[in-house]
């Protein structure tokens, strides 16, 4: 008989909130975690879990401890998968940190391409709505290619998909708001491939490169795909990190 799995102890608990604050970008490179102290109070734990928590990121190579001063995020190369940035973008209104720049390179409809028609469930020769953007972190450069797909039909409903600007609180946001369709649940898949020429210009990357791809479905109340995003990642970029039991 299948049982309800255990949840994670309370110390990789914390541990995972605060590696998904350094991923998204929220407590960059060189800021101060909070002290055993500071998380004892605020999660309500005792202070040796706290500092259990604490530990476990260190081990992670996330944070560094320096003598006399405090526990401080190490320089990293990694980029948020998408599953954080729609966390970041209920929480605070948006999908970037404040040390994320964002340029949009297309914003239109197109013929799709057989890949992105089947994720959506549309025919083979469906247009839809190519939303693509280059995002970069002010420390590394270039992170992520990244490009959301959305059924043509959507646009007379959501006419901000095509411009070339950031929409507040996230494009699934929207579209639920102007649409009345709203995500309901999400696919993820990942995979590895060398990069083309599009992408090896965008990620500023040489030539041939291996780039990781991210592909995330969503989908509405009535199992009915509603938004295709396509995230490319360069090399030496972690996108990906979880906790989980093994009993």
């Amino acid at each position: 008989m299948p049982e309800i799995e255990e949840v994670l102890p309370k110390y990789l608990q914390i541990a995972s909130y605060i590696r998904d604050q350094i991923v998204r970008g929220d407590l960059p490179p060189g800021s101060e975690v909070p002290s055993e102290r500071a998380l004892s109070t605020t999660w309500k734990v005792a202070r040796p879990t706290a500092g259990k928590a604490l530990q476990a990121l260190r081990r992670q190579g996330l944070v560094e401890s320096r003598r006399g001063s405090g526990t401080y995020v190490r320089s990293q190369q990694m980029a948020p998968r998408a599953r954080e940035r729609y966390a970041r973008a209920a929480e605070f209104g948006t999908m970037y940190s404040e040390n994320e720049s964002v340029e949009f390179l297309h914003a239109r409809i197109v013929a799709g391409p057989d890949h992105v028609t089947e994720a959506l469930a549309l025919s083979a020769d469906a247009d839809v709505i190519e939303r693509r953007r280059l995002i970069s972190s002010r420390a590394t450069g270039p992170i992520e290619l990244s490009t959301s797909w959305f059924p043509a039909s959507i646009a007379e409903a959501a006419p901000r998909l095509l411009e070339l600007e950031r929409i507040r609180g996230g494009t699934a946001r929207y579209v639920a708001e102007m649409s009345g369709r709203t995500a309901a649940y999400a696919r993820d898949q990942v995979c590895a491939r060398l990069s083309n020429a599009q992408e090896q210009r965008g990620l500023q990357i040489g030539r041939p490169s291996a780039v990781l791809i991210h592909w995330l479905v969503l989908f509405d109340l009535d199992d009915t795909p509603l938004q295709f995003d396509e995230a490319v990642h360069p090399q030496a970029h972690w996108s990906f990190r979880q906790e989980y039991p093994l009993a």
